[in-house]
């Protein structure tokens, strides 16, 4: 199977060890059964979040100790591209075909993108962000971790 991870997933691998071990029990995303996959996008917000944070050399090292198991999904496809776009109308309800079925949900930026490339690479997003959830289905499969 193969699990796109939102940006708040690595935040979790990073600081919370108990939801990081829970995630690693029900999903075992980096398992050896499974494929890893983010945004390239994912890797421009986690490292801008390392910076404002001022984060140390450990954590700093720990992050791309991460990085480095992930495969890293390129948005500079025309695939990736035009799903961006469906998901973008489909969000505000007009995308043609595909009926919304509740009030225009907009989305940011970042986050159009991590969809597209979840949806293009048929992988299941796994994030902790409510955002997606009017996704589910109509481009893909969103597993959202509910944090305590």
């Amino acid at each position: 199977m193969t699990y796109l991870l939102d940006t708040n997933i690595l935040l979790i691998y990073i600081r919370d060890n108990a939801t990081r071990q829970w995630v690693d029990q029900t999903y075992s995303p980096l398992g050896e059964s499974h494929i890893p996959v983010i945004s390239v996008v994912t890797v421009g917000e986690i490292r801008s979040i390392a910076l404002r944070n001022n984060w140390g050399r450990k954590k700093q090292q720990q992050l791309e100790d991460l990085l480095n198991q992930l495969v890293v999904a390129d948005i500079n496809a025309e695939d990736v591209i035009e799903r961006y776009a469906e998901i973008d109308a489909f969000s505000q309800g007009k995308l043609k075909g595909k009926l919304l079925g509740t009030s225009a949900r907009n989305m940011g930026k970042n986050d159009l993108w991590i969809a597209a490339t979840a949806s293009v690479t048929n992988a299941w997003l796994l994030t902790t962000d409510a955002d997606f959830d009017h996704l589910e289905e109509a481009f893909l499969r969103v597993e959202r971790i509910a944090l305590k």
